[in-house]
């Protein structure tokens, strides 16, 4: 049995990237692949034409937070990523900047065994922005966040990609992808299911785009999309539906029969709908 078959998506600059699947699904192999941990059969996992294990300077490049992250426990954060720095060829300086990046620094000074979940994933990725990386790959950040935690995470990642990064990150947590992420890769049973803008993502429902659609004179409208052969029922909300059709066609199809629309816009999906349905799991 294939862990990953014939997966392919880029990661785009400036962007978040949410990766997404069920348990098993092939997505922290996929991770370890990207970072040279385990070797593909066939296929290349590259950064910008090269592979990991190829940058002159891999930590400068990539930062990347896998779920094994480990430290050693008697010695302070401050200490666990001045080791890092060392290690890695990157400045000390970069200890107390991360730090604060993260909000650790009232705690650097603290054995890391004292930690709790929440602030040993913050110090992971800490470690992880070290070397001021280009690309940044996280599997399941917000894992051990509070509320609050949660939230400082979704600006950590939003702020990442504008200052011009890109961001890879997987995560089980639905409703904060659809809030943090600018494109989705979705895959079940190591298969790819979906990726693309989260907006396209979301609006690819099993019989393509939906719009929903209003106007004064509801009758005018429903001949007008009859005599576009677009097919729409009445909306339980009000209104009617084309399924099949996106905004723009239902638009023109209106404009040539003259007909004054007061609502026009696509319907998607949640991104849960979405998930349960590309993936074939259930909820």
């Amino acid at each position: 049995m294939r862990a990953v078959d014939d997966l392919s998506f880029s990661v785009e600059a400036g962007r978040v990237t949410g990766f997404l699947g069920p348990n098993g699904a092939g997505k922290s192999t996929t991770l370890r692949m990207l970072l040279g941990l385990v070797r593909p059969h066939s296929g290349q996992a590259l950064f910008e034409g090269r592979r990991y294990e190829d940058l002159p300077h891999p930590s400068g490049h990539v930062g990347a937070v896998l779920e094994e992250a480990s430290f050693h426990p008697g010695r302070t954060g401050r200490d666990h990523l001045r080791v890092l720095a060392t290690a890695g060829g990157h400045p000390q300086g970069r200890v107390a900047d991360v730090l604060e990046q993260v909000d650790l620094t009232p705690a650097a000074g603290r054995r890391v065994k004292g930690y709790s979940m929440g602030m040993r994933q913050r110090l992971a990725i800490a470690a992880a922005l070290l070397g001021d990386p280009e690309v940044l790959i996280l599997d399941e950040p917000a894992n051990g966040l509070d509320p609050p935690g949660i939230r400082w995470m979704r600006d950590l990642l939003r702020a990442q990609a504008a200052q011009g990064r890109a961001v890879l990150v997987s995560s089980h947590l639905l409703s904060e992808v659809s809030q943090s992420a600018d494109d989705l890769v979705v895959m079940s049973k190591g298969v790819l299911r979906a990726k693309g803008p989260l907006s396209e993502v979301l609006g690819a429902g099993g019989d393509g785009p939906v719009t929903r659609v209003r106007a004064t004179d509801e009758g005018a409208l429903s001949a007008a999309l009859r005599a576009a052969g677009i097919t729409a029922a009445p909306d339980s909300g009000g209104g009617l539906v084309a399924h099949g059709t996106g905004t723009a066609a239902v638009g023109e199809a209106a404009l040539r029969g003259g007909v004054a629309l007061t609502e026009l816009v696509a319907v998607s999906r949640s991104l849960e709908e979405a998930f349960l349905d590309l993936t074939g799991t259930e909820s």
